[in-house]
């Protein structure tokens, strides 16, 4: 604030004479004192952010999956953030795949072939302590091998249904072959879901089990029950599908609901949203631009 200096050089030159001093060297050293503010302090802080820009430029060139698994990590809180950050991975040809049971991690990781998967930590509706339990149990015995697998083996009060409902929605369970995400939702004669019979058969195995250790002769009686039928039904809608994903997720990963119109976009469409930036340049153009409506309200005014 440089107004704010100059109102106190006279004090300055003042005192300092008040004191004995001479006001040459008095005059001398403020000068070099309002240099100092107006030039030192930003050159120092420029050398550290050239220092760090280039440093993150480096990785950014030479390691962009795992540069941009830990920038989106580190912004995973923010919705608005990472789907800006999946964008720029999709500019930079780095493929980011959804959540995955087997593979993610509570971050943004990469895996064996260089593809960022995506945070159980990200998932709504999940919570730290579910995704811990997942990943310890994945470290003890190895992938899960089916989802009947996975339902013997964690903590079912810390992985509840609501747990395993964000991960059907969000993928976590696609690499599952078995089922596809609305088998875990159908009901079957008594009103209850897949998903409901999973956990009970789950949570059943682990009390036989839990009861076979306790008992005088052990033996293994938790092996013996039957798995519950998975039971047939109709894959979900594209857009359902997707919809729900985004419910837990923030975003669309595993497609698009403008996928189904890809010719017709291909064919009929002008432009995108992306012009309304730049309005100078696309001034006066008449533009299709494809678009989903996501919301809408009435509203009524005085007139």
């Amino acid at each position: 604030q440089k107004h704010v200096l100059d109102k106190m050089t006279p004090a300055f030159i003042e005192r300092g004479g008040e004191r004995g001093h001479d006001a040459d060297p008095l005059e001398k050293i403020w000068k070099d004192w309002e240099a100092f503010a107006s030039y030192a302090f930003n050159k120092s802080h420029s050398t550290c952010y050239a220092w760090i820009a280039y440093q993150t430029a480096y990785l950014k060139a030479n390691y962009p999956a795992e540069y941009m698994a830990s920038v989106l990590s580190n912004n995973m809180n923010d919705i608005k953030q990472v789907s800006f950050f999946m964008e720029e991975c999709k500019r930079m040809g780095v493929e980011v795949l959804g959540p995955d049971v087997n593979e993610s991690n509570y971050h943004f990781t990469v895996n064996k072939v260089g593809a960022i998967r995506f945070g159980l930590g990200a998932i709504k509706g999940l919570g730290s302590a579910p995704v811990a339990e997942l990943i310890e149990k994945r470290a003890e015995d190895g992938p899960f091998l089916s989802v009947f697998d996975l339902a013997k083996r964690v903590n079912l009060r810390v992985c509840s249904k609501k747990a395993f409902e964000s991960l059907v929605f969000g993928g976590g369970f696609d690499s599952f072959s078995s089922a596809h995400r609305a088998q875990y939702f159908k009901e079957d004669g008594n009103g209850r879901t897949f998903l409901d019979n999973l956990v009970r058969f789950g949570s059943a195995f682990q009390d036989s089990k839990n009861s076979s250790q306790a008992s005088l002769f052990g033996g293994d009686s938790g092996a013996k029950l039957p798995e519950p039928t998975i039971p047939e039904s109709e894959e979900w809608g594209n857009i359902y599908a997707l919809n729900k994903e985004k419910e837990v997720i923030g975003m669309f990963i595993s497609g698009h609901p403008l996928d189904d119109y890809k010719m017709e976009i291909e064919a009929f469409c002008s432009g995108n949203v992306s012009m309304l930036n730049d309005m100078k340049a696309n001034a006066n153009k008449e533009v299709l631009i494809a678009s989903i409506i996501s919301d809408a309200e009435h509203r009524f005014t005085r007139k």
